[in-house]
């Protein structure tokens, strides 16, 4: 019997929990060097992380952080637990290296998560870890600001940063919540009780990005933006899957409902990075994320405007060593503009850029 797409990754990550996958997985992070950036007061080893949706339940923390990642992001977890939407619900495009998913932040929630969570964490990891929460599928607007509440106050001490998904094509009217009023409403009550937290805690603030999605319009951009600086976000990530199709993708496979990723969404999270980059005025950190399968392509999001980047699928397609091949491309071209900083270098190749003309991604 052949294991659809799904069953086939839900191997793949229980054989990465395993004690012998832990241990032979040391081998890759041994082969990435160390490229440090300094990201909201937290030291990445390097800036290429692995973007949610492999893990979603916390399970193969060890496996992925010794594959190499300066950082891995896991979930996206909601309060409740939840099966997602129906299957089939991910399709892959072998020849675009894409993705095709609808799984609807399945999960085993909140309260098994921060159980696995505990138990890996016992042992430091070289990795840190950023926590994708998101809202229960059913939950009204007022409800799902609650779930983005509940998930702050379970992560809060055990997360090195967290990120709030308002993005997701795949939850009924979740991408609403990115529109400036609801947008507002959201921040101003997350905000909020981070601010308590830290106080309660004695601790300081744990970093909050916003994942954004890059079907929006250039002013709903601009007002999210404007919001999250407002409030003083400290990262936003961009971006999430696209509900797009552009024209030259002919697999019968995108004709399916739901979120594309992979090699397609280079261009047009470029964009929004850019976008981002360009109103802010390098004023809050980037997490670029869409279609990194590369050093160039990871290269072309810092010239964007990112801080750090994510993959997901080209782990999929590519297996660990892509981490190696991504990193050591990186410190290449990093080292023609400063061999000792990697954020300096991406700055002077910024403005090396802008000196020569207008970028267009």
């Amino acid at each position: 019997m052949q294991l659809d797409e799904e069953d086939a990754s839900k191997l793949v990550l229980k054989v990465s929990g395993n004690k012998i996958a832990k241990r032979t997985s040391k081998i890759y992070r041994k082969q990435v060097p160390k490229l440090p950036v300094n990201i909201f007061g937290k030291t990445f080893a390097n800036p290429v992380g692995l973007a949610p949706g492999l893990d979603k339940d916390g399970l193969a923390l060890t496996t992925f952080s010794n594959f190499g990642f300066g950082f891995i992001e896991v979930g996206t977890v909601t309060p409740l637990p939840q099966s997602g939407n129906p299957r089939p619900r991910v399709f892959r495009i072998v020849e675009d290296e894409a993705i095709v998913n609808r799984l609807g932040f399945n999960n085993n929630g909140l309260r098994k998560f921060e159980i696995n969570l505990r138990h890996t964490l016992k042992s430091p990891l070289p990795s840190l870890i950023g926590i994708n929460i998101g809202a229960n599928q059913f939950s009204a607007k007022d409800d799902a600001i609650k779930d983005y509440v509940r998930g702050l106050e379970a992560f809060y001490l055990l997360a090195d940063y967290i990120v709030i998904n308002i993005s997701s094509p795949n939850t009924k009217g979740l991408r609403d919540l990115q529109l400036k009023g609801e947008f507002e409403k959201l921040l101003s009550v997350v905000m909020e009780k981070r601010l308590k937290l830290a106080s309660n805690h004695d601790s300081g603030k744990t970093p909050i990005s916003i994942k954004v999605a890059p079907d929006l319009e250039q002013q709903d951009l601009l007002a999210l933006v404007e919001v999250a600086l407002q409030y003083e976000v400290d990262a936003i990530t961009a971006t999430n899957s696209t509900i797009m199709r552009p024209s030259s993708l002919t697999h019968k496979n995108y004709d399916q409902s739901g979120g594309l990723s992979g090699r397609p969404l280079a261009p047009i999270s470029n964009r929004i990075i850019q976008m981002i980059s360009e109103i802010t005025q390098g004023s809050i950190p980037i997490i670029g994320v869409g279609g990194v399968s590369s050093a160039e392509d990871a290269w072309q999001k810092f010239l964007c405007g990112a801080d750090l980047v994510q993959l997901c699928s080209a782990l999929v397609y590519t297996g660990p060593t892509i981490v190696k091949n991504i990193v050591v491309g990186l410190a290449d071209r990093a080292k023609k503009y400063d061999a000792l900083n990697f954020s300096s270098a991406v700055k002077l190749a910024r403005e090396q850029q802008n000196r020569a003309g207008p970028y267009s991604p």
